[in-house]
């Protein structure tokens, strides 16, 4: 299977963080330039709870028209529920995202939501309801900073120089957007076992900036949740590829971990129920 290159991608996918509910305005954030290109890539994934349960299942389908990369990362829920993660972006010298929509839905989210921006016009749009309520729609324009990582985490935590951190812009959804700095840190390297291969594998931690965050989660709860964290692993071999992720997808949602996963059983022996009926 060819790595999965968000944009969890979202995890990420997550567009991952597309809930995160505070201000704050990055300065020394800057585009991540391109050291890995991205190009056609059909993933498959699994969302498990804490517990290792299986709660949906995903896809992440890339394809690039030159500079050009389209990118959806989608989760189908055993409950009906549906996560549906768009991102367009660029790969001309640095990674710049050009549009961008998020569809979320179902009894695993606490609301409904519908959101799409779009760089050349500067246009946004986001329709939420939740518990049955009308739904509301809210429109703006909002000039995009270049390095605004919605959708496309995991290619740029590829892209960084190994051993190395960056921060970059994020915007979070109140529902009207917020502008917000992340620290991409590299905080733990370890190994993993593939078969027989020994490969290296590093964690990154996802730090949004404490002091907004703390304030406003201070008027929200009145203390910080006990799990706050997004958690990227990457297998950092000749080519980084995604590992895994460990996060909650919505506000103050629970811990959910995403991980690759391939179910073809091409050579499976099959039941007797699959076998044909001799004639």
């Amino acid at each position: 299977m060819t790595h999965v290159g968000l944009a969890c991608r979202t995890v990420v996918f997550l567009g991952l963080l597309v809930a995160i509910a505070f201000n704050a305005v990055a300065v020394f954030a800057a585009p991540i330039p391109v050291r890995f290109a991205e190009g056609f890539a059909h993933g498959y994934l699994a969302l498990r709870d804490e517990n290792g349960d299986r709660l949906a299942d995903g896809e992440l389908i890339q394809k690039s028209y030159g500079h050009v990369v389209d990118s959806r990362l989608v989760f189908r829920f055993k409950d009906g529920s549906l996560y549906d993660e768009r991102v367009s972006f660029t790969q001309k010298q640095v990674f710049t995202l050009q549009s961008y929509k998020l569809v979320q839905r179902g009894p695993s989210f606490p609301n409904t939501l519908d959101i799409s921006l779009d760089r050349k016009s500067s246009e946004y749009r986001v329709l939420t309801s939740q518990d049955g309520t009308p739904e509301q729609k809210l429109t703006g324009r909002l000039d995009l900073p270049d390095d605004v990582a919605n959708g496309m985490i995991v290619t740029l935590l590829r892209n960084l120089t190994p051993g190395r951190g960056e921060t970059v812009h994020f915007l979070a959804f109140t529902p009207e957007p917020k502008v917000l700095d992340l620290k991409l840190v590299p905080t733990e390297r370890t190994t993993i076992r593939i078969g027989d291969l020994s490969k290296p594998m590093t964690r990154y931690v996802i730090e949004p900036k404490l002091d907004s965050l703390t304030m406003w989660f201070g008027k929200l709860l009145g203390k910080l949740p006990e799990k706050f964290h997004y958690h990227f692993w990457l297998v950092t071999d000749e080519v980084p590829t995604f590992g895994g992720f460990e996060g909650p997808l919505h506000l103050l949602g629970p811990t959910w971990r995403i991980e690759q996963t391939v179910s073809l059983n091409l050579w499976s022996k099959p039941t007797d129920s699959t076998k044909p009926t001799p004639r």
